[in-house]
């Protein structure tokens, strides 16, 4: 199955600090011929930063999409998680947690603080393209996002 023609790219912000998971994660991107910009930083300080287009990232875009894990160093995703949705400035854009967890208290926690979406990350490689390119699917050409 071909992926759908996509009328307006998106912008998304991919928030992981396991270069392995960055690394597929751009590979799907390019495996589903997907045009969207995605940018990536390894830490939820760095996901502030970005989000709030702070020092390095003064002239990052607004990500219309962001992938969050939750496991992550500096500030873990579910603080990360917490700010966005608590900040006026970014709450309305949309979060899909993708982490390894299967844990039921992350799944509940995650909702608690308002994610969009629970995706489990696959570890077969095939299945990860899959759910990326879901993922992408839906949020380009099933959702509308805020500003499209």
């Amino acid at each position: 199955m071909s992926p759908p023609q996509l009328l307006n790219a998106i912008d998304v912000l991919l928030v992981d600090d396991d270069p392995g998971d960055t690394l597929m994660i751009r590979e799907a991107f390019e495996h589903n011929k997907v045009n969207n910009a995605l940018e990536c930083v390894a830490d939820g300080v760095q996901a502030m930063q970005y989000l709030r287009r702070e020092g390095e990232y003064a002239n990052a875009p607004r990500p219309d999409l962001i992938l969050l894990d939750l496991n992550l160093p500096r500030k873990d995703g579910r603080e990360v998680l917490a700010e966005i949705k608590s900040d006026p400035q970014l709450a309305t854009i949309p979060v899909v947690v993708l982490t390894t967890s299967h844990a039921e208290e992350d799944v509940l926690r995650s909702y608690q603080l308002h994610a969009n979406a629970y995706v489990t990350k696959p570890v077969d490689f095939e299945r990860f393209i899959e759910v990326v390119r879901q993922i992408d699917e839906f949020f380009v050409t099933v959702v509308k996002l805020p500003g499209q």
